[in-house]
């Protein structure tokens, strides 16, 4: 089991110029989510769910890992114990900061699935609504997406990693968006410590026992550096 379970979400990537979904002036208030995030949405109209989110895969490539992002991938890479990053966020900015241990709970934008059968491709171009699957030529490839009403990818392996860690910390996360909201009330209940790093206080910010308020990419390393001497003491 890991010792240390991060969730990281928009928040962290906010940082490197990325739009969120729940700001005032964010994706949704550009679109409906029932218009571009669900799959009445895919079956309805196609053609706009896939140029949304071919949008959202070009705005990619102007952007790059923050400090935040570098610094969790250090740490990790130095960490002697377990530990695993799940992440709400579809981009790749992580990876790009050579993170390990990582789950898209989410999905990711550089990647395509079928509809009908479980394979997935990687993908960065522009996707259609015609595009054939490749393995079962059956399906069309739709956004590797969660949309609203579909399952978050990993639930059991990210239970188990929960009921089992010794630290639960939550970057940038807005705390109203489920399962994910309840990560930190589970992780306490196993008797984990729960920590979080965000700008504001979330709706869930009883869960969690310390709070680093302010800007990820300052205090995500502020954070660490109190994390390895908690851990060295424990």
């Amino acid at each position: 089991m890991p010792d240390v379970v991060i969730l990281t979400g928009a928040g962290i990537s906010a940082e490197s110029g990325l739009e969120t979904f729940r700001a005032e002036d964010g994706l949704w208030a550009q679109h409906r989510i029932e218009e571009v995030c669900t799959p009445e949405a895919l079956n309805r109209n196609p053609a706009l769910v896939h140029e949304f989110y071919n949008k959202r895969r070009a705005a990619l490539r102007d952007v790059a890992p923050n400090a935040a992002h570098e610094a969790l991938a250090k740490f990790s890479a130095e960490f002697p114990g377990k530990i695993l990053v799940i992440t709400q966020n579809v981009d790749d900015l992580h990876e790009r900061a050579g993170q390990s241990g990582l789950l898209h709970m989410h999905g990711e934008l550089l990647s395509l699935k079928c509809t009908r059968c479980d394979f997935r491709q990687a993908f960065s171009g522009e996707s259609h609504a015609e595009m054939p699957c490749p393995d079962c030529g059956a399906g069309r490839l739709r956004p590797d997406i969660v949309f609203f009403g579909e399952m978050p990818y990993f639930m059991d392996e990210i239970q188990k990693a929960l009921s089992g860690c010794e630290v639960f910390i939550a970057i940038g996360t807005s705390g109203n968006v489920y399962p994910a909201a309840g990560f930190a009330e589970l992780a306490r209940h196993y008797g984990a410590e729960s920590w979080l790093v965000n700008l504001d206080p979330p709706q869930n910010h009883r869960d969690f026992q310390r709070f680093f308020q302010g800007r990820a990419g300052e205090q995500v390393p502020l954070m660490l550096d109190d994390l390895r001497r908690w851990l060295t003491r424990a």
